[in-house]
Parts: structure tokens; C-alpha cells; sequence
């Protein structure tokens, strides 16, 4: 998809250049991308410390891209944020007031400000969902005859459901446990004609980096799901979809991720021309 804005154009260009940037310009790239809906409101001493460099890392960030300093960049994303306000934004800044206010807080309004994060995550993914990127990701998966899927810690629940998912379709499907330490067996017959799906957020899981790098070498197609254009899965990945879950309290969710899993299944199954049934007892829970 080409780029919309400025804005936009100035990701694309972070992305492809981000392995030639020194150290330090990779840590204000990967802010940015985090925190893209919001630096419009940041002075560069803020970003400076969330990138953790000092600020005229961020000043040199801006020269290395054309513009004159830190001002003149900050303005295109002000301009982004001014022609396409989301209705995410609000929601996220409802969340920040909650974290901010002093007192305890009651159980059921714990629950509510995890149901607006996560509001706010699915928000973002309507608004920023790339329609190619999507429509590639089914087709290779569409064209792989064996399915590998990949998911640690925090992203092993969503690879087990799409996993899971998978099975109503004809294709062979394999959950990548390492299961008994055993993630190289389990990967071994993976080769062309195969695709892996790898899901990871930072930090990067090691085992999702080391399954990307078997697929590659094995000749197979990888499908990354991530948050970010910028980091170590985009250098593995033939497709990759990007996902932003809303936060809470420091808690990240999974609502966006697990909706987008469960559309490229759907996806996919329409794509096969398949009747999804269900494959349980009537009265049985199956979702």
C-alpha cells in the first residue's frame, strides 16, 4: 500500500533503512513507530529518554532523514495526526487519566479501562489494517501445503487458537510447542512449499527468531504478526502484519491480535472455498 502522507512516507523510509542506522538511531526509529500517534505533543527530551539516548541523537535522527531538526519532523506528524484523527486517541487518553489519578480504584473500573484499551487496540487495527499486506498474507498461506505456527509466552495463547483454527482447513497444520525442549525437532521437516507462521512482540522471543531464520534456510515462506515494521522479524519475514494492542495499567492485551488471527482464518477458509462446520456435539462451547 502506498503511503498516505508524509508522514507516512517518512515510516516507510525508517524501515527501509533501518539496519544502517547507527545503535542509538535505531532506538529513536523504534520510538517513533510506538509511540507515532503522539509525538506531535512530545519536546525532544521526552523522546530522547524513551529512546534512551540524549537529545541530540533525536536532532541528529532528524538530519539523517532531511529535515532541518527535530521541529520540522515533529511538524509532519502533526499534520498526519490533524488529517486523520481516530476515535483510538480519545480512548487512549482516557486511559492515561485513569493511570494518572490518585486512590484506589474499584474492581469493576479495573474492567472497564481493559475493555477501552482494548477498544482502543481494535480501533487502531481498523483504522491501519493494510489491505495488501493482508491479501498476501492469505494467499501464501492459501499456496503453503504444511503450516507451521510459532508463539511464546505472552503470543503462545494466540498461536495455539490460530492453530487450532488451521485444522478446519485441508492443510496440515503444526503447532510449534517445544514441547520437552524440543523446537529443532519440531522444525525440522519444515521445508519450500511450507509456510511458518511466527507471532512476537518485544521483547522478541529467541525460539520465534530462531523458527524464522529454519523457515528461511529451509526455503520455506514466513507470515510475521508483530507491532512494528522496525525490528529483528521483518528481516525473516516474506509478509508481515502489523497489530497494536491498547494497554492498560502496563498490561498489554491480545484483543487485536486474536481478531486478526481469526479473520485470516476466515479469510483463508473463504479463499479454499470451504463450509467452516461445526466439528463438536450441539451444546458443546467450540469458540
Amino acid at each position: 500500500m502506498a503511503p498516505t502522507s508524509e508522514a507516512d512516507a517518512l515510516m516507510q523510509r525508517i524501515a527501509d533503512e533501518f539496519e544502517s542506522l547507527p545503535r542509538q538511531l535505531q532506538g529513536v526509529a523504534r520510538y517513533l513507530e510506538q509511540h507515532r500517534g503522539s509525538i506531535m505533543l512530545q519536546r525532544v527530551g521526552e523522546i530522547a529518554e524513551g529512546s534512551g539516548v540524549h537529545a541530540s541523537a533525536v536532532v541528529r535522527f532528524a538530519q539523517r532523514f532531511g529535515y532541518s531538526g527535530f521541529s520540522e519532523m515533529q511538524a509532519v506528524f502533526r499534520d498526519a495526526w490533524t488529517a486523520q484523527a481516530t476515535p483510538a486517541r480519545s480512548y487512549q487518553q482516557r486511559i492515561r487519566n485513569v493511570i494518572d489519578r490518585a486512590g484506589e480504584m474499584r474492581p469493576v473500573e479495573i474492567a472497564s479501562r481493559f475493555i477501552d484499551a482494548s477498544r482502543a487496540g481494535l480501533d487502531e487495527l481498523a483504522g491501519e489494517l493494510d489491505e495488501a499486506r493482508f491479501q498476501k498474507a492469505v494467499e501464501l498461506l492459501a499456496a503453503a501445503e504444511n503450516i507451521y505456527v510459532i508463539g511464546v509466552r505472552r503470543s503462545f495463547a494466540i498461536a495455539t487458537y490460530i492453530a487450532y483454527a488451521l485444522q478446519h482447513t485441508p492443510k496440515r497444520v503444526h503447532l510449534v510447542s517445544g514441547l520437552g525442549g524440543m523446537y529443532r525437532e519440531q522444525l525440522r521437516s519444515m521445508g519450500k512449499g511450507d509456510a511458518l507462521i511466527a507471532i512476537s512482540f518485544p521483547p522478541f522471543g529467541k525460539e520465534t527468531l530462531y523458527a524464522m531464520r529454519v523457515a528461511q534456510q529451509q526455503r520455506a515462506s514466513v507470515l510475521a504478526i508483530t507491532e512494528s515494521d522496525l525490528g529483528p522479524l521483518s528481516r525473516h519475514a516474506d509478509v508481515l502484519l502489523k497489530v497494536k494492542e491498547g494497554s492498560a495499567f502496563a498490561f498489554r492485551g491480545l484483543t487485536s491480535t486474536m481478531c486478526l488471527c481469526q479473520a485470516l482464518f476466515v479469510a483463508l477458509a473463504y479463499t479454499l472455498e470451504l463450509t467452516v462446520e461445526e466439528t463438536v456435539p450441539r451444546g458443546e462451547y467450540d469458540d
